[in-house]
């Protein structure tokens, strides 16, 4: 690892991103990466642009780099997926991708010639599979806060339970509010696909955006326009196949929703394969069987998508039925697939008496994800160029990492104060 020392940019690169919203760990497959994906001008350009979202005038004071060559640099890594532009009011906000929801997808989205797709996918593999990485390093300590929240099947609510879903748990209602999509190539599945391990007959343009998110993947040809009804459409498709809906884990504006399976999702499989069941939030949801009804046909076991459910010897001598399901609370996503798949009915979605955090805002949910993984002062000291910010970002951030302060700001007690103190600075 003598290559990782000193001031080589790809270092400084990797250093810079595990300062963002997820938490990336530098090691050998993280470089190979970066020193793949980015050119050395682009890495130089994230590496001195401010952490928070930037106006091109302020990331060219901030970076000193020349206007045009700035343009030019900013334009070629927003269509690689390394940078985002947002568009607002007609100006654009510039913001440097985090691995997720950041990198790996926009870069395994990327359709066209002459792209080292294969390549990729075993870079991403090597790096998210290798120890002391990507899910320790951002599930490890039981953290609440994720970029994806489960959104229930509403067919697999029970009736008299259906009125206590929410507009924002939704899938259909999310697509009504909204009026721009977009859908590209999931990159969890493309990924599979290069590395000979997706199993399933799911077609891979299944990545759904919505508004100002859609905006930048259509600007960027990172995916296709569609219109509100092919949207739902795939909706449908979705429940059909026995999908999993995962959304952006925010309660206004969903950017994204995927329609996830069990052998290509690598946040699923964080919870099934690598034992993080914190990597997805869970819906409001939590899935329960009723026994007088069920036939021990094991159906809703086979369909779980992350083995949440297992078949049990059954006790009771005057049935013939041989097993009976059992649900782990522990990692139940509430998703409703197991649902689906049972003709009895006997296993329905009952509201979870435990609340779950579901940030009203994405500026929420990027100072709570933030905040649990050590980096939120790089977001309110966010010139990284600054010695009296990097010295504020210091100090804040040692204060902010002590154990009773994240504690008790995480507190149901505190948390919306906190939350409101930050939105007024």
């Amino acid at each position: 690892m003598g290559h990782l020392v000193g001031k080589d940019i790809y270092t400084q690169l990797g250093k810079k991103i595990d300062g963002g919203t997820f938490r990336t760990p530098m090691n050998e497959q993280f470089y190979a990466i970066l020193k793949e994906l980015y050119s050395a001008d682009e890495a130089n350009l994230v590496v001195k642009m401010p952490y928070s979202l930037s106006s091109f005038n302020k990331i060219q004071r901030v970076t000193k780099i020349e206007k045009n060559k700035l343009q030019a640099l900013l334009n070629s890594s927003c269509s690689k997926g390394l940078i985002v532009d947002v568009k607002i009011k007609d100006k654009f906000l510039y913001i440097m991708s985090p691995l997720a929801v950041g990198i790996f997808e926009y870069t395994m989205m990327r359709t066209g010639k002459n792209l080292n797709t294969t390549k990729w996918a075993h870079l991403f593999e090597d790096y998210i599979q290798s120890p002391n990485s990507f899910y320790k390093a951002n599930f490890g300590n039981n953290e609440q806060i994720s970029i994806m929240r489960t959104v229930p099947h509403t067919e697999a609510v029970l009736p008299s339970e259906y009125v206590q879903i929410l507009d924002y748990e939704k899938a259909y209602e999310i697509v009504q509010k909204t009026d721009k999509f977009s859908v590209g190539i999931c990159s969890c599945r493309h990924e599979k696909l290069h590395l000979d391990e997706k199993k399933c007959d799911i077609a891979l343009e299944t990545c759904s955006s919505f508004g100002v998110a859609a905006d930048y993947l259509i600007r960027n040809n990172l995916a296709r326009e569609v219109s509100k009804s092919e949207m739902l459409d795939n909706l449908d498709i979705s429940r059909e196949k026995g999908l999993v809906l995962n959304a952006d884990n925010v309660q206004n504006r969903v950017s994204f929703l995927c329609q996830c399976c069990s052998c290509c999702c690598n946040l699923l499989l964080g919870i099934s394969k690598h034992g993080y069941s914190n990597t997805i939030v869970t819906s409001t949801f939590i899935a329960k069987v009723e026994n007088d009804i069920c036939t021990g046909c094991g159906r809703c076991a086979k369909a779980c998508p992350i083995d949440a459910i297992k078949m049990n010897p059954d006790e009771d001598t005057n049935t013939k039925r041989k097993k009976l399901p059992e649900v782990n609370n522990d990692i139940c996503l509430g998703c409703g697939v197991c649902v689906l798949k049972c003709k009895p009915k006997s296993i329905q979605l009952h509201k979870r008496k435990e609340r779950v955090i579901h940030p009203e805002s994405t500026y929420e949910r990027v100072i709570l994800q933030s905040f649990e993984r050590g980096n939120l002062q790089n977001f309110i000291f966010d010139n990284p160029n600054s010695n009296s910010h990097a010295f504020m970002r210091g100090f804040v951030g040692a204060f902010l990492k002590l154990s009773p302060v994240k504690k008790g700001l995480m507190s149901d007690a505190l948390r919306s104060r906190f939350l409101k103190f930050l939105t007024n600075r």
